[in-house]
């Protein structure tokens, strides 16, 4: 006879884990359960028979996969989180006793811990990385504006802010923006990194304080994870595109000795600009290009070759425009859109560091602003509203600055992350059939430009026959004439 099976031992009994069961077995604290759970990728799990797993009870309950909390119990970072509950206490007790000086000896002992192995865990390789960068962005650019007196630590603050600087720097040297659409929470950026379209939004710069109804620990412990992430995934787009990390401005102003009579806020202000160039790390000589005439050559690659350069001609949309920002623009997305697009730009070097060139500059083809009207205005220039900027980006084309003077009623700002079947507007649709109608021009002007094309090279041909093979190519011409008047008879 076998072994008589207990009840609460096999199936689904065994398979899950209360929370409070996980608290207790890995003795952990609730918010320290939550954060080791957030930072390792593990969550909840609703079992089918739920009721019968809470033994009748129908109090909601949390519950995890046993397994999950097992391998919780291995992680390094326990040892930390007891380690600093330890340390707390120490603190209270000398606080409690008055004890100043065996406050700060403790406080210099502070454990402290990275996550560096837990993002080489959860991602194995950079593809990885690179395809969940859309929240760990979206968090980081929201932090980078928060107000630096409240709840939230300013090294925090600080680290945001220099985390996401780096990365528009990247964006710019490698023009990989896509799309761009402004809403009431502010400028949704997509921009294609190794393959992937990745989508963040960048929140307006109002000084809005945090809410109270909104739990930071845990948008915190979050945090914690995606800088870490995106401080590795900084360091690895910038060595593709061979560029100094941190990043360093090229001018020799800012040589570390510079550096001192400056100042490290201007230092800081001017790579905060995004209107700067960056150093270059030296590049062998030897490195493998793609060679754009092979690729044309090669009919298989037609395609590939006409793609790269359709891309290559809209990342440089903006090679011929010369900007100038007015005082009342959001400066930073403008700057970024701009200059990932190759086009150069400049403000009132009294508004802000890094200006190239002032207002009175004669090159200058397109002055930004926002208000209903300019009081001096340069017949040289063509005067826009910031939108103008975003439908070209979306348009992936020059648009007529008509209807987007100061003071003008501006078009519908379509989004263009519309998925295919949904809605069109009626502004969209008119956009596609104009853009269809124009598409359709171009290829009539070029058929007739082969048809052309290969009336002159059979005229050239005819030409280099010798006189037997012409002989007879004039008469086979004649008979099928002959023929073709009958038939038209």
């Amino acid at each position: 006879m076998g072994k008589l099976q207990k009840k609460g031992e096999k199936g689904a009994a065994n398979n899950y884990i209360s929370r409070t069961q996980a608290v207790k077995k890995l003795q952990l604290s609730l918010p320290d359960f939550r954060k080791i759970c957030i930072l390792k990728g593990i969550y909840p799990h609703e079992p089918r028979k739920k009721r019968k797993l809470a033994k009748g009870s129908s109090a909601p309950k949390t519950f995890y996969y046993a397994k999950d909390i097992q391998y919780l119990a291995h992680e390094p970072l326990l040892e930390k989180f007891a380690e600093t509950k330890i340390f707390v206490r120490k603190i209270k007790r000398a606080l409690g006793r008055d004890e100043l000086d065996t406050v700060q000896r403790v406080r210099d002992q502070k454990p402290r811990y990275s996550l560096d192995h837990i993002v080489k865990e959860r991602y194995p390789s950079f593809p990885d990385a690179v395809k969940d960068l859309d929240d760990a962005l979206s968090l980081v650019f929201l932090f980078s504006t928060m107000p630096r007196q409240g709840r939230i630590q300013t090294g925090i603050i600080n680290k945001c802010r220099i985390l996401a600087v780096e990365f528009m720097h990247y964006v710019i040297a490698a023009r990989c923006i896509k799309k761009v659409f402004v809403s009431i929470k502010g400028f949704y950026i997509q921009a294609e990194i190794e393959g992937n379209d990745i989508t963040w939004i960048i929140p307006h710069q109002f000084t809005t304080p945090p809410p109270s109804n909104i739990d930071f620990k845990v948008m915190l412990s979050f945090l914690e994870l995606y800088t870490t992430l995106l401080g590795f995934v900084n360091f690895k787009l910038f060595s593709t595109l061979n560029l100094v990390y941190p990043p360093k401005a090229l001018e020799d102003v800012f040589t570390e000795k510079s550096r001192v009579y400056f100042g490290d806020d201007i230092y800081r202000e001017r790579l905060e600009s995004l209107n700067i160039k960056l150093a270059v790390v030296p590049k062998d000589e030897d490195d493998d290009e793609i060679d754009e005439e092979l690729l044309a050559a090669d009919e298989t690659l037609e395609s590939l070759a006409a793609a790269r350069k359709e891309e290559q001609s809209f990342k440089s949309l903006f090679k011929d425009c010369k900007f100038f920002l007015a005082r009342e623009i959001p400066r930073e997305v403008i700057v970024l859109v701009i200059r990932s697009l190759g086009g150069e730009v400049s403000w009132d070097s009294d508004s802000g560091v890094a200006s190239t060139y002032s207002e009175n500059d004669d090159t200058i083809t397109h002055h930004i602003v926002d208000r209903p009207s300019q009081g001096h205005q340069f017949l040289s220039r063509c005067y826009i509203q910031p939108q103008w900027l975003f439908d070209c980006v979306n348009q992936r084309t020059i648009l007529p600055v008509d209807d987007y003077l100061p003071g003008a009623i501006l078009p519908p700002h379509l989004s263009p992350f519309v998925k295919e079947g949904g809605y069109v507007p009626p502004e969209q649709v008119e956009l596609l059939s104009r853009d269809k109608a124009d598409k359709e021009e171009e290829e009539v002007v070029e058929e007739k430009k082969g048809e052309e094309m290969t009336a002159e090279d059979k005229r050239l041909a005819v030409m280099a026959m010798p006189k037997k093979r012409k002989a007879l190519y004039n008469k086979m011409i004649h008979s099928n004439k002959q023929k073709a008047k009958e038939v038209n008879k």
